[in-house]
């Protein structure tokens, strides 16, 4: 049978390989990108959030999550519920409505989307006569009412969408009722909030924009009371007995009005500009909120003075006498209130404020005093500063990761303790097997420690490093505190805030070892801080090391920025990781590679200039090498005159194929066939474009020239234990690998623990590799004696890893971003290779050791390359023969941010960035797999808790 099977063709490994590796893209982490509408479901505790991309996702308790996406990706301007219903009614901007429903399926709840519909008009009719405004989900939970543009309400059944026609309601009936002097503004073009009465749900509280509100009694079919405003309407609200209601105006102002028994026409029972006198904002939307005490909570949005304050987004909540205008740092799409939902209740008792701002969730409580705001376990505002890098840590040990939950507590005292208000469904998934930890950089120097173990990404802890250097902005400011008597009483909520102070704080690089808890961090200046974890707070002095990474090499002048201040004398740092050394690299270059070994107390950093190594116990230089080739002009020019450089030289190019082409014309005289010069400049802009070598996939693997630009650019920095000089010592040593395709190693002795502050570490370089092809060096790593990566400083002491295999030959694998070469030690001899670029036609972007087990059996596991290319594909080759295992499809290759963002995990998973708030989470592991799963069961319905289901977002469609 040998001879049929095709070469290379294993059918057992090829059973092992299903049992391994499994391709799955399973949650989406942090905020929706662009989120568009809002809603809330008091009965099923459900909250939906719309995006402009078409998306829909709900969420009730920490890990239920559900995800839909509307097949024509536009934007979602409402999303209404369906009363005692697990459904939901969307409308997009193209006028269509989307019935959604939450079904059981396998054990667990899915979202489904049920029937699509688009209201059509009779032959002729403008758009205007069924463009839809507003929805009302009747509490019958039988049939939709629909406001237009046109001022008719259309009734539509459910599930099937069919209309009634025979129940339209249209504005020339409703002018039967309204005084003639009134019909003459044009009062009911436009229907503005539809408003089911809480008591009788045979009337509905129809609003017009210009001003007219009308009680439509749905029995009779007629109007039986309206109301006549002054002012365009935004909104309306029914208090919760159906004896008032509330409208609220473009011009800043609410109303209070009565609805009698009788027919008598009403009148307002008060009219009221909270911010007047002066011109002020529309209020979009307003609650009126019963208590028990008899004072009842006013909460509107907008409202301000123009002059002074029509940039801000606010949100007004007032109680009695106390009031305060939440200001939030980007625009409020929508919000809602929880309150008591129990059709027995009395009063509404409001507990939570719940806001959908452009960037962030921001959760109020107002049962405790200074409604305070609530941390959210999920939807973090991931990019409040943008994320410029990441660090996964995996299986974080227990006595760390309660040392960082409870400096993280000492940041959160400000929250309210409240349990989180939108609890509904069931988390069913299986709890975390450990504890991962994400970590992100952000432009203002912070680092954020987030809880990466299951379904929620949650935040831990946050670091800030600006502490250190002298800044504009003191850290000690508090930009809430207010004045006694300020008018508006503002108070600034959340904490998206994309300004950093300075651009050079930025985070570049991360790394931390779990077991000794050890933290560097490198930034946009050059900055490398060392830092340690401590329980309490404490006051110290920073120590300082410069690196010269030039070398003082004559002709070589930095022009880019100039390095951070730093604070002299002590500084005073919270409970938390506490920088104790800084090293700063000249020129302050961006560090572009950082490891950290914390069993030799060494932290080795790289940037384009070259790399050095400090010794953080003894808080001392070991060495540096500049790794700058002579034409190297390009690294010295900062981040800022580079792009200005690419920029010119693209522009040249093209003036260039502009002159030739406009000359050649100029040549022929303007004689000849037209398509024959249509042809040959077709001819020269390909050959041009060619030249330009601007299509990866187009590139053979061919030697590069040492003039290229930032050849010494370092790529990937590496301690290993190994044979470097003979076969029959090893000893501590480093690998640097640089953008020219060279590969430096260093030999380093490091004293004994009993000598360690005594002694100096020592370091000589022993190699230089230089591979022929002079591509990018991504990665490298070595291999023991059983063909098994080398394991982490401290990972063999803590009893977490087998030690390495000193007796047999190890083997070095250098990772370029053309092809993967195994070379053995000392000798450093070829033995193997493959070539990726020249066979796929890609490059390799990322790489890194996983460790894939069966989903079979827990006595099978094994350690293979995790790949990801500038095609968006992830590559797995097995260890250390170098075989294509398998390839998935995951990243689009336009999307280059979200391919330079990725980061994978040490037990084939991984995370990149879909938009800049938002990390998608994959899986290459038939057994480790992070996925929501989870239950929505129909609460026993007692009677009728429609009146709080509405959105608020009705005017969303005309606005846009």
């Amino acid at each position: 049978m040998r001879r049929f099977l095709r070469p290379g063709h294993d059918p057992v490994r090829e059973r092992l390989k299903r049992d391994l590796f499994q391709f799955n893209k399973t949650v989406e982490h942090g905020f929706p990108h662009q989120p568009s509408a809002l809603g809330y479901s008091p009965f099923l505790r459900l909250m939906a959030i719309g995006t402009r991309s078409g998306a829909i996702k709900l969420y009730g308790a920490p890990g239920v999550e559900f995800m839909g996406l509307h097949e024509e990706n536009n934007t979602v301007m409402q999303i209404h519920f369906i009363p005692d219903q697990c459904q939901l009614v969307t409308l997009l901007d193209d006028n269509s409505l989307h019935l959604w429903s939450l079904k059981q399926h396998s054990g667990a709840s899915e979202l489904r989307e049920e029937h699509r519909f688009t209201l059509k008009g009779p032959p002729g009719s403008p758009p205007s006569a069924t463009q839809i405004t507003a929805v009302l989900p009747h509490s019958s939970r039988e049939v939709l009412y629909l406001g237009t543009e046109s001022g008719n309400i259309f009734v539509v059944e459910l599930p099937s969408f069919r209309v009634l026609e025979d129940r339209t309601i249209t504005s020339e009936a409703v002018l039967q009722r309204v005084p003639e002097d009134y019909c003459n503004r044009r009062s009911c073009e436009l229907v503005e909030a539809l408003r089911e009465h809480p008591k009788n749900p045979d009337q509905i509280l129809i609003g017009y924009s210009r001003g007219l509100i009308v009680l439509w009694d749905l029995q009779n079919n007629k109007v039986t009371h309206h109301f006549l405003g002054s002012q365009q309407l935004e909104n309306l609200y029914w208090q919760r007995d159906g004896s008032k209601f509330i409208s609220c105006h473009y011009d800043g102002s609410y109303t209070q009005w009565p609805v009698s028994s009788d027919n008598r026409q009403p009148e307002p029972l008060e009219n009221l500009v909270p911010y007047g006198p002066f011109p002020c904002k529309a209020i979009s939307k307003i609650y009126w909120q019963t208590t028990k005490n008899g004072l009842p909570y006013i909460i509107f949005q907008g409202g301000m003075p123009r002059a002074s304050y029509g940039d801000r987004h606010s949100i007004s909540v007032v109680h009695g006498s106390q009031q305060t205008a939440f200001d939030f740092t980007s625009r409020v799409i929508d919000f809602f209130i929880i309150f008591s939902s129990e059709p027995t209740a009395e009063f509404d008792d409001p507990s939570a404020m719940v806001v959908l701002a452009e960037e962030e969730l921001v959760v109020i409580d107002l049962k405790t005093a200074g409604w305070p705001a609530v941390h959210p376990p999920y939807l973090a505002s991931l990019h409040c500063s943008a994320i410029t890098c990441s660090h996964h840590v995996s299986n974080i040990p227990l006595k760390l990761w309660e040392r960082i939950i409870s400096a993280g507590s000492k940041q959160n005292i400000h929250y309210s303790n409240m349990p989180w208000p939108i609890d509904g469904g069931t988390n069913i998934a299986p709890d975390p097997p450990q504890r991962d930890l994400l970590l992100t950089g952000h432009e203002d120097g912070t680092v954020r420690f987030w809880d990466a173990s299951g379904v929620c990404l949650h935040l831990l802890y946050k670091l800030s490093t600006v502490r250190v250097f002298l800044t504009d902005a003191d850290p000690n400011d508090n930009m809430n505190t207010l004045g006694e008597d300020e008018w508006p009483p503002l108070r600034k909520v959340g904490t998206f805030d994309p300004y950093s102070d300075d651009p050079r704080l930025g985070i570049q690089k991360i790394y931390l070892c779990k077991y000794s808890g050890y933290l560097a961090v490198a930034g946009t200046a050059g900055q490398v801080l060392v830092m340690e974890l401590n329980d309490e707070d404490a006051e110290h002095v920073v120590d300082h090391a410069e690196a010269d990474l030039l070398q003082d090499q004559e002709g070589y002048r930095w022009k880019g920025h100039e390095k951070l201040k730093t604070r002299d004398g002590p500084v005073r740092f919270e409970a938390g990781f506490q920088p104790f050394v800084l090293v700063q690299c000249q020129p302050p270059a961006v560090v572009t590679s950082l490891a950290l070994h914390s069993e030799w107390k060494l932290v080795a950093f790289g940037t384009s200039h070259g790399f050095g190594l400090f010794d953080h116990q003894q808080k001392r230089l070991v060495f540096v090498k500049c790794t700058l080739h002579p034409s190297d002009q390009l690294a010295l020019e900062g981040p800022l005159s580079r792009v200005k450089s690419l920029k010119k030289s693209l522009r040249q190019s093209f003036r260039r194929i502009r002159r030739s082409r406009v000359s050649s014309r100029k040549r022929r005289g303007g004689s000849g066939n037209a398509s024959e010069v249509q042809e040959a400049n077709a001819k020269f802009d390909q050959d041009a474009l060619q030249e330009m070598e601007l299509a990866p996939v187009q590139r053979k693997i061919e030697a590069r020239s040492a003039e290229d630009s930032f050849t010494g650019f370092v790529r990937t920095l590496y301690f290993a234990d190994t044979f470097l000089r003979d076969s029959s010592r090893h000893c501590p040593s480093l690998w640097a690998g640089t953008n020219g395709g060279t590969v430096y190693a260093f030999c380093l002795r490091v004293p004994p623990a009993e000598r360690r502050m005594d002694e100096p570490v020592r370091a000589e370089q022993a190699k230089e590799i230089q591979l022929m092809h002079r591509a990018p060096v991504v990665g490298i790593l070595v291999l023991d004696g059983r063909s098994t990566p080398l394991p982490e400083p401290l990972e063999v002491a803590h009893d977490l890893s087998k030690s390495p295999d000193m007796q047999g030959s190890h083997q070095l694998l250098v990772v370029s971003e053309e092809q993967f070469k195994v070379f053995t030690l000392p000798k450093v001899s070829s033995k193997l290779k493959l070539k990726l670029t020249a066979l796929e036609g890609c490059r390799v972007r990322k790489v890194t050791v996983a460790n894939f087990g069966s989903c079979k059996t827990d006595d099978y596991s094994e350690n293979d390359l995790a790949v990801l290319t500038n095609l968006g594909d992830i590559q797995i080759i097995s260890l250390p023969f170098l075989k294509l295992q398998i390839r998935y499809p995951c990243i689009r290759k336009e999307d280059v941010s979200g391919i330079a963002s990725c980061v994978f995990t040490k037990y084939g998973q991984g995370f990149y960035l879909i938009s800049p708030s938002e990390f998608e989470r994959f899986s290459l592991s038939t057994k480790w797999l992070v996925e929501p799963r989870c239950i929505v069961d129909i609460p026993e319905v007692t009677s009728n808790n429609h009146m709080h289901n509405k959105s608020g977002m009705e005017n969303a469609a005309r606005k846009s």
